[in-house]
């Protein structure tokens, strides 16, 4: 026998390889080695990092990046974590955010900024992705984790307390949070990160923030660290006594009706929703994130819901005795979910892979992966169909809105055009894999309501956190993770203001988007909010200020299109639906991005949805205008309902 007597922790020390890096180079290291894979594809998680940089990441993230970038190219290999500069920190978080989404969250970009205000940036982003419950790592730089040169420059400081830096804003938009202050604590941060990041019940903005003496600080890591590791996403199935308990209320409906979120695009699921729908003839309302669920023209799809949705959706909600909410999280502006459903005996089943979404509206509960809980659903279902007379008022009620959206897109030889035209436009001459990004103003619900989607992956409107700015560097976002496919930015003169310099950073990267600027001279989607409020589009529009020391003088003559052009963007001018057309068509044919400005009329609004969402109206006031809307607004209220219903076993 031969026996060997245990090692002492210095042998054992001895024995792991270990390399000396910087926490920031260690960082960019781990980043580049973590895959995901799922269903058998297994791919790269990070697709880069976008990063500006300044005090606090320059020598930390910064030069471990140009690290990275000149080893690799010495070795005639890709850099592992590919890096791309932006202009505006809250920019380059949309952009992460939107590539991740139009990668069915299975891949996304890091985030680095440097300390205090350019960190802060982020804070809209960080909420962005986590609202929409999508995944983004954020590594926003710090002061002193010595304190040994406190205050630094932009370094927060707290009579009553010593350890809180600005980044702890951070803590309540991100779904996982941590401070790197020992180097000995990198590596579960980046684990914990990691475990957030690629879980689809848990995901959204992933924050560690890094101290910018720590980033530069060596450390002897253990080789291991940096292996490959691929996170396994899995599909959670449904409980099956959950699963019958859903068919089960279903059976028993004679008007039921599914509504699609963006669960059912991020799982794959949309093929599954398409023979479940069409062999069971339950119709099918998407939300904004859900819309692509199915495509226009399948005979169950009866387009968009809620207060920017269908009359033929929202007439079916209205009478619906079972609800079937799938991948939705029944957000009251993209659902109604709070006064659409009327039905005295409505009923609901919720399919969601994360627990939280899955318990709204009350109901049956059944917590799994869209794909796999549809197609269970189907077989659990049997020969569950729903009767004749249902399907024809469901097809009467999405013929009925095809032509009322068909007339509102129509092209007249009138100037100026309006917005549901421009809309009608792109529609007609994109291709149907071709992506149309938009976020925030009236633009985004006049999408929801009459674009026809032809693609599960062709429509990309942020409207879980509505951010103005978005459309741009999303739209950068998109073309990144799709470069065979054209990407349609929508996007009104309001929100262009707010970060139209991404177009220098389309143009640096040679990343191409085909941007359509509407310019209304305001903000029309406030300005009509408002003046259905009784505030008679108060500080909406873009006018020079009178006599009388009110904003309402001649519109300002600012000029967009000359903006684009200075920021390197191609820029072509349209005014008629013909010009239009010839536009689209050049644009498409080029290698570069971009910008078709066109004027159009704020006056002209989509056709109406027959539904609403609450925004409140002032109690009293001397104005006629807000005493009528608040008549209009107390009429309301006494439709809404709360949101838990009874539950059903």
């Amino acid at each position: 026998m031969v026996s060997t007597a245990p090692k002492s922790p210095e042998q054992l020390a001895d024995a792991e390889d270990r390399v000396r890096l910087t926490v920031a180079q260690a960082t960019v290291r781990f980043l580049g080695n973590q895959y995901v894979e799922r269903d058998g594809v297994r791919q790269k998680f990070f697709a880069g990092c976008f990063g500006i940089f300044g005090h606090g990441n320059v020598a930390g993230i910064g030069q471990a990046l140009l690290q990275d970038e000149v080893e690799s190219h010495a070795a005639g290999s890709a850099p592992n974590l590919r890096y791309v500069l932006a202009r505006n920190e809250q920019a380059m978080v949309h952009s992460a955010v939107a590539y991740a989404r139009q990668a069915d969250r299975l891949q996304t970009w890091a985030v680095t900024a440097s300390v205090g205000p350019g960190s802060t940036n982020m804070l809209t982003g960080a909420a962005l992705a986590t609202i929409n419950r999508l995944p983004v790592l954020l590594l926003p730089s710090d002061t002193f984790a010595t304190r040994v040169s406190a205050p630094v420059l932009q370094e927060l400081e707290l009579p009553g307390s010593g350890d809180v830096t600005v980044n702890d804003a951070f803590r309540p938009l991100s779904r996982y949070f941590d401070r790197v202050s020992r180097p000995e604590q990198l590596p579960a941060a980046l684990l914990g990160a990691m475990r957030v990041l690629t879980d689809p019940a848990e995901t959204g903005a992933a924050t560690v923030a890094l101290p910018q003496d720590v980033q530069a600080e060596a450390f002897d890591w253990p080789v291991s660290l940096f292996a490959e590791r691929t996170w396994h996403i899995g599909r959670p199935l449904p409980d099956r006594a959950a699963l019958l308990r859903a068919a089960d209320v279903i059976r028993a409906a004679a008007a039921p009706l599914i509504i699609a979120g963006g669960g059912v695009i991020y799982a794959e699921a949309t093929e599954a929703l398409a023979a479940l729908a069409a062999r069971t003839g339950i119709p099918v309302g998407e939300t904004q994130a859900g819309k692509g669920s199915l495509t226009h023209d399948h005979p169950q799809s009866v387009g968009a819901i809620g207060s920017t949705g269908t009359t033929a959706a929202n007439a079916l909600a209205s009478e619906a005795d079972v609800v079937i909410g799938i991948g939705t999280r029944f957000s009251d502006f993209t659902t109604a979910s709070r006064t659409a459903f009327n039905n005295p005996g409505v009923r609901f089943v919720n399919i969601n892979v994360a627990s939280l979404d899955s318990v709204k509206q009350g109901g049956v509960s059944v917590v799994a992966d869209a794909r796999e809980a549809l197609a269970a659903l189907n077989d659990a279902l049997g020969d569950y169909t729903v009767g004749e007379a249902y399907r024809a008022r469901t097809a009467a009620l999405i013929a009925d809105w095809n032509d009322t959206a068909a007339a509102a897109c129509a092209v007249t030889d009138a100037a100026p055009l309006n917005q549901n035209q421009v809309i009608g436009l792109v529609n007609a001459l994109s291709e149907p894999r071709d992506v149309v990004v938009c976020a925030a103003g009236s633009m985004p619900g006049d999408l929801h309501k009459l674009w026809r989607t032809r693609d599960r992956k062709g429509y990309h409107v942020e409207y879980g956190y509505s951010c103005m700015g978005y459309e741009i560097a999303g739209g950068i976002g998109v073309r990144m993770a799709a470069p065979d496919r054209d990407v349609f930015v929508m996007v009104g003169d309001g929100s262009y203001l707010m970060m139209a310099t991404e177009l220098a950073t389309a143009v640096q990267e040679g990343v191409k988007i085909i941007a359509v600027l509407v310019q209304n001279h305001g903000f029309a989607s406030i300005g009509g909010l408002s003046e259905s409020l009784g505030s008679q589009r108060f500080g909406t529009a873009y006018r020079y200020r009178g006599t009388d020391g009110r904003l309402d003088g001649d519109k300002l003559p600012v000029d967009l299109a000359a903006n684009a052009a200075s920021l390197g963007a191609d820029v072509i001018r349209v005014t008629t639906g013909a010009e239009f057309a010839e536009a689209v068509k050049t644009a498409k044919a080029s290698e570069r991005t971009t910008v078709i400005h066109v004027e159009t009329d704020p006056r002209v609004s989509a056709p109406d949805s027959h539904s609403w969402w609450d925004v409140p109206v002032s109690a009293v006031s001397t104005l006629e205008s807000t005493q009528r809307a608040r008549a209009r607004y107390a009429d309301w209220k006494r439709v809404q309902r709360p949101l838990i219903r009874p539950a059903d076993g």
